[in-house]
């Protein structure tokens, strides 16, 4: 445990911010799954609307700094690569 109390500080907004960020991330997930799931079931409507859900989470996510907005690009990318190979 930090002494310092600049560092006890640093390690409480951390911990709220490592809070904080894992709903953004877990959304992103839960909804990127979600959409290869829908893929994979190649049901092209509902495979259209998971995969619009999963990109506005990535997005939020980019937007909130808990991923890197090239991360969400890339991954919002593939999950398309993936949307066109149903249609």
């Amino acid at each position: 445990m930090a002494n310092i109390k600049s560092a006890i500080k640093r390690n409480k907004q951390n911990e709220k911010r490592r809070v904080r960020n894992r709903v953004y991330r877990g959304k992103a997930r839960t909804f990127v799954a979600k959409a290869r799931t829908a893929i994979g079931e190649k049901d092209a409507e509902k495979a259209q609307a998971a995969t619009l859900e999963a990109i506005s989470a990535l997005d939020k996510a980019a937007q909130k700094g808990v991923i890197h907005k090239n991360n969400a690009a890339r991954r919002k990318s593939r999950l398309m690569k993936h949307l066109a190979t149903v249609k």
